[in-house]
C-alpha cells in the first residue's frame, strides 16, 4: 500500500521549510551585521580615546562632528567640536587617561543614521607608576614620583551616538554620567 499525501499538505510543508530557511538566513545575516558594527564601534572607541589620551587634536577633529553635543552629569552641556577640543586641552590632556572597562561595551544600530555605543569607562589620574603603567608610555613622567600617593581612579557610564555619512563615521552626541 502506497501512502499518498494531499497536495495541500506537501505545499504547506514546502512553505514552512522555506520560511524556516529564510528566517535562519536572515538571523545569520543580522548576526554578521551586528558583529561587524560592534567591531567598527570598538575600533572607533579605541581611535577616539587613543587620540584623547595622546592629545592628538588632529585625529580628534577628524572623528568628532562640528556640531557635537556633549552632556556631562557634572559639567553640563557643551556644544561644538571646538569646545570639546578646548575642554580636552585644558582639563584632561596630560592629566588623566581613559580606558574602556573590558566587557562593558554595547552597540546598537540606529536605522538610517549610524549607531549607539554604550559602556563604562575608567579614568586614571596617574600619580604612581603602579596605578597605571601606561602613563610612562604616554609621556606622563611628571606623575611618576615613586613616593607619591596613588591618585583616585574613577568610573562613569557613557553613551555615544555615531553618524555614518558618506562612508565616514563622526561622533555627534556624547552623554557621560554616573561619575
Amino acid at each position: 500500500m502506497q501512502l499518498t499525501l494531499p497536495k495541500s499538505f506537501l505545499f504547506l510543508l514546502l512553505l514552512v521549510s522555506t520560511a524556516a530557511f529564510a528566517q535562519t538566513e536572515s538571523q545569520t545575516k543580522s548576526q554578521t551585521e551586528t558583529s561587524k558594527l560592534f567591531e567598527t564601534m570598538q575600533n572607533l572607541d579605541t581611535q577616539l580615546f587613543d587620540a584623547a589620551n595622546h592629545c592628538d587634536y588632529e585625529k580628534l577633529t577628524a572623528l568628532v562632528d562640528e556640531n557635537l553635543e556633549f552632556y556631562h552629569d557634572q559639567g553640563g552641556l557643551m556644544v561644538g567640536r571646538q569646545a570639546f577640543l578646548d575642554s580636552i586641552k585644558h582639563n584632561t590632556c596630560g592629566v588623566m587617561v581613559r580606558e574602556l572597562v573590558p566587557g562593558s561595551l554595547q552597540v546598537y544600530p540606529v536605522k538610517g543614521y549610524g549607531a549607539i555605543e554604550m559602556g563604562v569607562h575608567r579614568f586614571h589620574h596617574p600619580g604612581h607608576e603602579k596605578e597605571f603603567p601606561a602613563a610612562k608610555q604616554l609621556g606622563m613622567t611628571r606623575f611618576l614620583d615613586p613616593g607619591a600617593d596613588e591618585w583616585q581612579v574613577g568610573e562613569a557610564r557613557f553613551l555615544h551616538i555615531w553618524q555614518l555619512k558618506d562612508g565616514t563615521w563622526k561622533l555627534t552626541r556624547v552623554v557621560s554620567y554616573a561619575h
